[in-house]
């Protein structure tokens, strides 16, 4: 099948090729993201794969509709970035890839909280400089600590057992409580208030669309740290630089970031940043941004790769589709 490839880089093209020889697709690379600019570049495929930051809104669903385009198959197990419910209308599949190495992320959230507490980036960058000061350096203890995960799906899960393993109270918060969670379910409003850590592992939907905002940051224990690698758009980012100029928040780790369309996935070292949000979140000393690289594991990739290949594979046979993306109630 000829698939387009949106938003592709270099690591995409060889892991895809490497799971691709066991399907034998024609996979046609393009490094843009898929808008209603580059949407052309799919003519005669018959299907496409898109990532994160690609948009799949009703105009370009019926734009790939005109082209022919039967699926549209995402390489995440997020999906707020296509309009589900227009495909079905206009009778294009969607897929996704339901699970992959949840330990990157898991572990990745570890490390970002760990990097915020005791300053690592900060103290890396003064020994580079031949300054060897402790001051400014200070962290706590996570023993004994109470950490707050809201979000207790797999990654959640594995996150609130690395805690559990540091010697901290876990809370949790879930829509649907699982009982392989680790910690005590409590009411959201109660997690904020008596966590000394708060992680984000819940998927981005009308109802979590800034979960935490100014309302809700007004309730977090003093000094609390703010741990997000699930969706940027679960936090209203303006609530939260005002949380971390009264020191509400004690501090700040993302992967993730409301904006990061226009910015994520790309060098832009060599041009003007013109996202003042981004650029005043950065200049905090006790604030931490990657580049939504917490799923980026050989692991991780190797899965996500072979899954959207098995769907693409499986469209193709005209079998039924295990990991189509979920129509909201």
């Amino acid at each position: 099948m000829k698939v387009a490839v949106y938003s592709t880089r270099r690591y995409d093209r060889q892991m895809l090729d490497r799971a691709n020889l066991q399907h034998g697709h024609q996979l046609v690379y393009v490094q843009d993201a898929l808008t209603l600019d580059t949407v052309a570049l799919a003519e005669g495929c018959g299907a496409v794969c898109v990532f994160v930051n690609d948009s799949v809104d009703e105009p370009i669903l019926r734009a790939l509709k005109a082209l022919g385009i039967g699926l549209v198959t995402t390489r995440s197990t997020g999906f707020n970035h296509v309009d589900a419910q227009a495909a079905q209308r206009l009778g294009i599949a969607t897929t996704r890839v339901t699970d992959y190495s949840p330990y990157s992320v898991a572990e990745f959230a570890v490390g970002l909280l760990l990097a915020v507490d005791r300053r690592i980036t900060r103290a890396s960058q003064r020994t580079r400089d031949g300054n060897f000061e402790l001051d400014g350096l200070m962290g706590f203890d996570l023993h004994g600590r109470t950490v707050g995960v809201v979000g207790t799906g797999k990654i959640g899960r594995i996150f609130a057992s690395i805690m559990r393993g540091f010697g901290c109270r876990v809370l949790g918060h879930d829509p649907f409580p699982s009982a392989a969670f680790v910690g005590e379910y409590v009411p959201l409003p109660r997690l904020l208030a008596e966590s000394d850590v708060i992680s984000l592992h819940c998927p981005l939907t009308p109802e979590t669309r800034h979960l935490i905002d100014a309302r809700s940051l007004g309730t977090v224990r003093q000094g609390a740290y703010l741990i997000n690698t699930s969706r940027g758009g679960l936090v209203d980012t303006e609530a939260v630089i005002d949380a971390l100029k009264t020191q509400r928040l004690g501090g700040l780790a993302i992967d993730v970031y409301e904006q990061e369309a226009d910015l994520f996935f790309q060098d832009l070292s060599a041009t003007v940043i013109t996202d003042d949000v981004i650029q005043r979140l950065v200049s905090f000393p006790n604030v931490i941004v990657t580049g939504h690289q917490a799923f980026f594991t050989a692991e991780a990739i190797g899965q996500i790769m072979a899954t959207t290949l098995e769907n693409i594979s499986a469209f193709e046979r005209g079998e039924v589709l295990n990991n189509r993306i979920p129509l909201p109630p």
